[in-house]
């Protein structure tokens, strides 16, 4: 198998190799949590695992740079996705909204990436009032840890793991505490990095910190026979900030209604208007695509951005508004083909696995 450089050849090896790969994943875990012997954990796990799904099929496309070791790293992108996802809905749809416990919680993604470090004994719901997972986060880091300590190259990336991991936890963190602390605190996140980022508000910065596909990348790079020291500075330049931006912020903009009702924070809300909002998500778009440059495989990685725009416009969230679907429409077409392909792609997997969901209800 090739790096796929076409729209057709990533579909096709999408849905022939990574979506079943990533069902056999889910399912495992699935399993797993239903033995959660504390309700409102085994309610968390499970809901991030029903409504996420799109999160770790979407992130295991880039297992597809690893070639003959995709299998693999499927496994560790389901893995760290979920942990995640789990972590995410503790913050946002449960019981806590405490700091300190935001960090604790998120120290098991830390230790999934550090394999060269023992693994602390460790409690990380030690500050909240649900206590037993049975296992369930630490099997997500165990498993991990043992897909990174089979890679040569792992400490040609660890650096670069961590400083993304770092930036994503950090937000999580800031994000999720009480309404009246998040902006500040996270205006405050921003001023601490400005030095090291390219210019942009808080609100891009943190869409930026919120997204693992520049972790993904780089642990499929470290699969292949051919890395290059080099790559791993390369590949977090060349998905930190703009194509992990341009990820976050498209994600939040199909949930702008959503998280209007639910009182969510959402980074689209802080822009003047739909006109600065389409513009800068074309500016991150021409970024994105000017930081594939020097990247290998760069044709793959052009299609990540295309892909990120087809995919997430198509969602059925997007229908909801008139002015969403008009902006939708603008984006598509500045995305050119390649969007627009992996945009009816999108519509019709999801018409698909709608169906599927009827028939086995």
């Amino acid at each position: 198998m090739n790096v796929p450089t076409m729209p057709i050849s990533l579909m096709t090896n999408a849905y022939k190799k990574v979506m079943p790969a990533v069902n056999e994943e889910l399912n495992k875990w699935r399993k797993l949590a239903e033995s959660i012997p504390n309700d409102e954990l085994k309610s968390q796990a499970l809901s991030s695992i029903k409504n996420k799904t799109f999160h770790c099929e979407g992130g295991a496309i880039m297992s597809l740079l690893a070639v003959d070791d995709y299998r693999q790293v499927i496994t560790f992108i389901v893995a760290y996705q979920t942990i995640s996802d789990y972590l995410d809905n503790l913050c946002d749809r449960s019981t806590s909204m405490d700091p300190k416990d935001f960090t604790a919680i998120h120290e098991a993604m830390r230790h999934s990436l550090l394999i060269d470090e023992q693994l602390p004994k460790v409690n990380y719901y030690r500050y909240r009032d649900d206590q037993e997972d049975g296992g369930y986060l630490l099997a997500l880091v165990m498993t991990c840890r043992k897909v990174l300590a089979s890679m040569e190259n792992y400490s040609l990336i660890k650096t670069y793991l961590t400083e993304l991991c770092r930036y994503y936890c950090d937000l999580q963190i800031h994000k999720h505490v009480a309404i009246e602390e998040r902006v500040s605190r996270l205006q405050s996140w921003h001023k601490e990095h400005q030095d090291i980022i390219p210019p942009m508000s808080w609100y891009e910065f943190s869409a930026c910190s919120g997204s693992t596909l520049g972790i993904f990348c780089l642990v499929a790079y470290a699969t292949r026979r051919d890395y290059k020291e080099s790559y791993g500075e390369i590949i977090r330049n060349g998905y930190f900030p703009y194509i992990q931006g341009l990820h976050i912020l498209l994600d939040y903009y199909i949930d702008q209604e959503e998280d209007k009702e639910a009182g969510d924070l959402n980074f689209c809300f802080y822009y003047e208007d739909e006109k600065e909002l389409f513009e800068r998500i074309r500016y991150f778009v021409k970024c994105a695509d000017e930081h594939t440059d020097k990247l290998p495989h760069k044709r793959f990685h052009l299609l990540i951005n295309r892909g990120l725009l087809g995919l997430y416009l198509s969602d059925e969230k997007v229908g909801r508004g008139q002015q969403m679907k008009k902006l939708a429409r603008k984006m598509i077409k500045s995305g050119g083909f390649s969007s627009l392909f992996f945009y009816i792609n999108g519509r019709a997997y999801r018409a698909l696995k709608s169906r599927q969901g009827v028939v086995r209800s």
